[in-house]
């Protein structure tokens, strides 16, 4: 049999907790679980490994940023359940690339695409962000790029 993919260790995940009756896990893989299910109704596909990732990311930003909304206004049990939700979801998300590693991959993708001016920027993107997806913010790694290239 071949390896589980991400989205049935995530489910498998789920019925762990539920057995183990984690209230607060559960809820949080549900959460991902039907939005994998939206997704996959919406636009009538399976999700892969790599769409998965691109989701997990998408909720880790989200929750992001509501945890800064709720920090600056001052609740933090709501900032706080949304840093749980964060910690849940990273952990199904590769390790997070050091500065080093990310600078590696720039480098090398506006090498590879032969790009020179930040306006070619989305040819080098498109080479980097299959590496680096969930393992790195895309608005830092477009902020890296935009470096690179304007030096």
């Amino acid at each position: 049999m071949s390896e589980a993919t991400l989205k049935d260790r995530i489910n498998d995940a789920l019925k762990t907790a539920m057995r183990a009756k984690e209230k607060e896990r559960v809820a949080v893989l549900r959460l991902v679980m039907s939005e994998f299910k939206k997704i996959e109704v919406d636009e009538r596909i399976e999700l892969d490994d790599a769409r998965v990732l691109a989701v997990l990311d998408k909720m880790v930003k989200q929750r992001r940023d509501s945890e800064t909304q709720y920090r600056n206004a001052n609740r933090p049990e709501l900032a706080e359940q949304e840093a749980y939700e964060i910690r849940e979801i990273q952990a199904y998300l590769p390790a997070a690339l050091t500065a080093a590693e990310l600078d590696a991959i720039v480098v090398k993708a506006i090498a590879d695409a032969g790009v020179t001016e930040a306006r070619d920027m989305g040819k080098a993107m498109g080479l980097i962000k299959p590496q680096v997806q969930g393992r790195a913010d895309m608005s830092d790694v477009s902020k890296l790029l935009k470096a690179k290239l304007s030096n």
